[in-house]
């Protein structure tokens, strides 16, 4: 297996339009060689943890309603392209993170990772719900198959704050900047939201070399 690092945040949109077309392609490839890793990364990690008003924090850094449209206007289209809903007006909230990645962490140790990406990008972008809320991690942690007792006692503590930190920061000194970021082997660095197609083409090339090793 190839390992596949994936490094994004939950309140980035282009971060859930590349996990979309990436899994689009591995359902393609079932054989894929992939072994994939999520890692945390704060576009926004000063904000409060209870988050803010998502409007108000979007006219402020857009200039207005005029300058959100126009940002989102390209990400509708692409949204739409991919097949992937985006409910932006039944975000209420811009949550900081931190938290959500603690549990997707924790869903590493158990084994359930992309299941539980997979449900905080959904239950963000799509239902809207706060993915900043302790009440609301648990509940999808729950919801994806981990113990949501365990999972809520876990998020009343500090357990893991300084790990999360300290591997957004170990990204950051590699210079990783922007989300999402997609690490080959530890050597190919993939940027943005590529096509199913591309990634399509980077496991032929990946199981091809891997074939040919093989038969050395």
């Amino acid at each position: 297996m190839i390992r596949l690092d994936i490094i994004s945040d939950i309140a980035c949109p282009w971060c859930y339009l590349g996990k979309a077309h990436l899994d689009r392609a591995l359902e393609a490839r079932p054989d894929h060689p992939f072994a994939i890793e999520w890692h945390p990364f704060q576009l926004d990690p000063d904000l409060p943890r209870e988050g803010v008003d998502r409007r108000a924090y979007m006219e402020a850094k857009f200039g207005g309603p005029e300058g959100v449209a126009r940002v989102h206007r390209p990400l509708l289209d692409q949204a739409k392209a991919a097949g992937v809903e985006l409910n932006l007006e039944a975000i209420a909230r811009r949550p900081n993170t931190l938290d959500a990645h603690r549990l997707i962490h924790w869903a590493g140790l158990e084994g359930r990772q992309s299941a539980v990406v997979s449900a905080l990008f959904r239950a963000y972008w799509r239902d809207g719900r706060d993915v900043g809320a302790a009440e609301t991690l648990a509940d999808i942690a729950g919801e994806a198959g981990l113990d949501r007792a365990m999972i809520r006692r876990l998020l009343a503590t500090d357990g893991d704050i300084d790990e999360i930190r300290a591997r957004e920061a170990h990204s950051r000194e590699r210079g990783v900047n922007a989300v999402p970021t997609f690490i080959i082997a530890d050597r190919h660095a993939v940027q943005g939201a590529q096509p199913a197609e591309t990634w399509g083409r980077i496991i032929e090339e990946i199981s091809a070399k891997l074939k040919g090793a093989d038969d050395v």
